[in-house]
Order: structure tokens, then sequence, then C-alpha cells
């Protein structure tokens, strides 16, 4: 199969992960689609196939050549986002960009425009792949599967191609947050490796977001709306002031680089009792810890002006900064740039504004830098990736196999 022959074939497997199963994989379709890619493995002959009862696909290419060169690793995951559908997804290629709008479904309206996704225009003459409007596409990651197994197989296909033995990885519940929980690093067994799960060609990343979800309870006390004075505390008002006493400019539709926010997710409530569930997220620890800390205040300040336990804060940390844990290995980003020069492709070095399994992965003993996949407008219906960049990612898998080979 072609590359687009693959990824077109793996978006017609439905995959969303759900954060509320509290199993791995958090959604059995997920393993479906796992058991289908252990097949296609097996069919290119790889070795040392594993599918574990979590949904994690490991399986390796052997070295050709008896030189000592470091195992290393690449990784992708099964999994889209819960925020959209990715049932009956309905792909479909615009050949040749012109750079016009492009009608994802004319009967409802849905338009992908470059005037609201001006990115398009850099993709002009290429041949892209976009919905039908009314499911997400599934490129993260599925892209990024069909990048790492097409370059499996064009290596299989030219052994003149010198390289060490490299294992591939893939595994469920990324977008919730799960992805590296279950991996077992011991059992993969490489020196480092590269999650293919970034966007725009040329993406090489090692810093990322330090995460933390936070529950926001607050108690109210409700009687008789006509004898309320001095007696109501409405849950949900006390939450709007919460929410108010947070820095209005500091969320993510007025940030972007290295700026740090709070994004408020969700919030549900009733006079009694109203949750608010938040998101905090900044690339510099101690700012992120601040951003903690402040979150406490604010309920601190709450509570003593309507009472103790009235507003309770519960954060939990999620993941945190790569960089630390691959900064003392430059080797391995220094190889990634090379490879994207030798494909032809711009190398562009930037902080990632979220986290990837390779952030939880580098923290765990695997130094896990995250490579350009191609998708854009992730996680809604206006995804699309264009062919042409899942060719170069794939291209830059097989550099970064040979320069290993090179360098050792």
């Amino acid at each position: 199969m072609t590359i687009t022959e693959r990824f077109l074939k793996y978006v017609a497997f439905d995959t969303q992960s759900d954060e509320t199963t509290e199993v791995t994989p958090s959604t059995s379709k997920q393993m479906v689609f796992a058991q289908y890619l252990k097949t296609e493995l097996e069919a290119l002959g790889l070795e040392e196939i594993s599918l574990d009862d979590n949904g994690y696909l490991f399986a390796t290419l052997p070295a050709n050549t008896t030189r000592n060169i470091p195992v290393i690793g690449f990784i992708a995951h099964m999994d889209t986002s819960p925020d959209m559908s990715g049932a009956n997804v309905k792909p479909r290629i615009v050949s040749a960009y012109d750079g016009t709008d492009i009608p994802l479904c004319a009967e409802e309206n849905i338009i992908l425009s470059p005037r609201q996704f001006p990115e398009l225009l850099d993709h002009k003459g290429e041949d892209l792949i976009v919905t039908d409007g009314h499911t997400l596409l599934g490129a993260d990651d599925k892209a990024g599967i069909a990048e790492i197994i097409s370059a499996i197989a064009y290596l299989k296909e030219h052994p003149e191609i010198e390289h060490g033995k490299i294992r591939i990885g893939f595994n469920p519940d990324e977008e919730i947050g799960l992805g590296a929980h279950k991996f077992d690093v011991e059992k993969f067994g490489c020196k480092w490796a590269y999650t293919m799960d970034g966007g725009e060609v040329g993406e090489l990343e090692f810093e990322n977001f330090n995460a933390a979800a936070a529950k926001v309870h607050v108690k109210g006390r409700n009687v008789h709306p006509g004898y309320a004075k001095n007696k109501m505390i409405n849950s949900q008002l006390v939450a709007h002031e919460f929410i108010s006493m947070l820095p209005a400019n500091e969320t993510p539709a007025t940030t972007e680089g290295y700026e740090g926010f709070y994004h408020l997710i969700g919030m549900e409530g009733e006079v009694e009792s109203s949750t608010l569930s938040y998101i905090i997220r900044d690339h510099d620890r101690q700012k992120f810890e601040a951003r903690k800390a402040f979150m406490q205040e604010c309920a601190a300040k709450l509570n003593e002006k309507y009472g103790n336990d009235t507003v309770c804060v519960e954060l939990k940390d999620q993941y945190y900064n790569m960089r630390q844990q691959v900064e003392p290995l430059m080797h391995i980003i220094d190889i990634a740039f090379a490879a994207m020069q030798e494909a032809g492709v711009e190398p562009k070095v930037k902080a990632i504004r979220g986290g990837t399994d390779g952030a939880q992965l580098s923290f765990k003993g695997l130094p896990c830098p995250n490579i350009f996949a191609g998708g854009l407008n992730f996680h809604g219906r206006y995804e699309f990736v264009p062919i042409q960049s899942m060719e170069k990612a794939m291209n830059v898998i097989v550099k970064i196999a040979e320069l290993t080979a090179k360098r050792y």
C-alpha cells in the first residue's frame, strides 16, 4: 500500500478514547484497530510483535548490520480525540489545492476557508485529505502510524540503507493523557525514540507544557428565594466569582508561544453545588507551580468571604516539560534536525503548546522528542493533512534510521 492508502484505511476505524471508563484501552474499538495493525506488521515480516491486554502494540525491524548501533524507536497513538466524533469518517482528496474555499458539506455550508485557516495557503498545489465536515479526520495520529509503517516498509525494500534495530510502538489513550501510563519502557528496549505526533511540516519539539487538571467544587446554601436575604449562597454565582478572579488575559485565546494559561473546559451546577473543570498549562515549572498555588489562594479568599469549605480546589498533575530530560542528550535532536535537512524539510524547532506521550515517556527513562506528522486543525471538522506532508515525514523517519547508523 502507498502511504495514502494506508492512511485512508486507518481513518475508517473509529478509535475515540473516553476519559470516563477507567480501563485501558479506554474504548474497546481501539483494540480492534490494534489487532488490525498487528496483522499488517506480521504481513510485513516484522519481528518481536506483541499486543498486550492494554492495547500496546510493539514490533521490531531487525538491524541489517552487525555494527553496534543504538536501538531507536518510533511511536504514534491509535486513539482520536473525544472532542468530536471519529465514527464514519468520510475523507476525500482535494487534488492540487488552488487556494480557494473548500466546501466540506455544501448543504450545511461547512467550509474550510483560508480566511479562517490561512495555513491552507502554505499548501497550494498539494493534495489535501479533508473531512466531509461531520467528523474529525484522524490525522492525529493515524498520519503518524501510516508514516512509521510506510517508512519501515521502505527500509525493508531498500536493504542498501544500513540501519540498526528499530522498534515501533503504537499506544492507546494519548488524547486523554494516559497513553504513556502503561507503556512498558523496559520491554520497548530503546536508547531513545521519537513520537510522530506533531503538526506542520518541519516541527521538531522537545519542550512542552507542564500540565495539571483542576476541579473547583463550590458548595452553596439553598433556601426559598422569597426569604433568601442573608441566607442563600448561590454556588453558581460563587463559581462565577472564582472565574473572575483568574487573569482574563491568561487563557488559550489570549496567549501564544511560551505564555501559560488557565483554561475553563467545563462547568455545571445549580444553587446547592457547582463544579468548574480547568486545565493549567505553563512551560516554566516555577510559573506552573505558582498558577496552581494562585487557584488555591482564590479559593481561600472565597472561603474567608462565604465560610470554610465553600470552595475546594482539587489539583492533579498530568505531565511535565520534557526539556529537562532531553536537553542533556542533544545528539538525538541533532540527528532529527539533520534528517529533516537531508529530506528537504526546513526544521522548525519550537515548544509544544500542549503535550505528547513523549513527555511522559521521557520522564519514564525513554528520551522522546516529537516530530511533525503533517496534519492541521486537529480535533475538529476542519482537520486536514497534505499527502506530501505525510510523505516528507516518512522520509524523515528513513533518514533518522540512516543517520543514526552513520553516526555510530
